[in-house]
């Protein structure tokens, strides 16, 4: 069996065994197939090498010329490289020598309230309506729960109950399920979603709550390249300056806005932060506090909410010495 088909059903095979673990891998699917058709593009029958690797991560969809990103798609090979070790004892494992280390996660592009209104208000304008009520819905939503794209397009009717105003996220990022309760304004706009949704489709409680409007793609799930293609023109349309450390806004940025703004409610509200942020992680789908906790030494601006209650702290310490 030559190398490139070789390396297919190897790649399958191991996305089969992580999924039955509870990962869903759809970034590192994608990622690991991509590899395989560029192995197979360029007809290499050898061992995999790191600079193969290499070669491949330079050659992203988007073009990118930033070497963090060269970085990032090398390191979604790194696990595979490891596993097929058994199979292939010479696989070479690629380090952070070649690109350099990743580093911290990158500032995010924190939304102001007017950019949020402005991007509904352009997506409401899409056509056909179905598809501008979609997506004015489906970034509503994000923007209002911190839901990620990927768990926000994957919701089945069965998992947005309008009575209770509760979501329910099954086998997220982490393998792991969680409710999400939603504010009255979202359950309303959701509600009024499914109105239009249900007029123009036949739709079953199995099927998608947001689907695809036009052609074949009526009344089928969403892809996140979909969301993210309409996403891009809205952006390029909408022209925000770009307060975060990425190329451009994203979508997921809607989700750090969340948070953010979540915090900085707290901060004006004078609750305790170290209290709330447990709840607040879990509501999110957090692995771990400390991924809430990196925002407050992250973004500028709860970094300098931060700074101003210190310095208000150490002058009162000042005035009573």
């Amino acid at each position: 069996m030559n190398q490139p088909m070789n390396l297919r059903y190897r790649v399958r095979q191991y996305l089969r065994e992580r999924r039955r673990l509870g990962f869903e891998l759809r970034s590192m699917g994608h990622a690991l197939l991509s590899f395989a058709h560029y192995v197979d593009q360029c007809q290499h029958s050898e061992l995999l090498t790191v600079e193969l690797m290499a070669d491949w991560a330079q050659h992203d969809l988007a073009g990118s010329n930033d070497p963090r990103t060269w970085a990032r798609r090398l390191k979604i090979l790194r696990p595979f490289m490891r596993w097929l070790r058994q199979f292939e004892p010479r696989t070479e494992i690629p380090d952070d020598a070649i690109f350099g280390r990743i580093g911290e996660r990158s500032t995010p592009h924190i939304y102001h309230e007017q950019e949020i209104v402005d991007l509904l208000a352009a997506a409401r304008h899409l056509s056909p309506p179905l598809r501008g009520a979609t997506y004015e819905t489906l970034f509503g939503l994000i923007a209002s729960t911190g839901l990620r794209v990927s768990e926000a397009v994957g919701l089945r009717n069965t998992d947005v109950d309008l009575k209770t105003g509760m979501l329910t996220i099954r086998r997220t990022k982490f393998a792991k399920s969680r409710q999400v309760p939603m504010h009255l304004s979202t359950v309303e706009a959701l509600r009024r979603y499914r109105h239009v949704r249900d007029r123009l489709t036949e739709i079953a409680e199995d099927t998608p709550f947001f689907i695809g409007s036009r052609g074949q793609r009526l009344g089928q799930e969403l892809s996140t390249r979909q969301v993210d293609k309409v996403f891009a023109q809205l952006r390029e349309q909408l022209a925000w300056p770009n307060r975060g450390a990425h190329s451009a806004p994203r979508i997921h940025d809607l989700r750090h806005t969340f948070v953010v703004s979540r915090i900085l409610s707290w901060q004006a509200e004078g609750k305790d932060i170290d209290q709330a942020m447990l709840g607040l992680s879990t509501y999110v789908g957090h692995a771990m506090v400390t991924n809430t906790y990196w925002y407050l030494t992250a973004v500028p601006e709860l970094m300098a909410t931060a700074a101003a209650k210190f310095e208000s702290h150490i002058s009162q310490e000042v005035s009573h010495a």
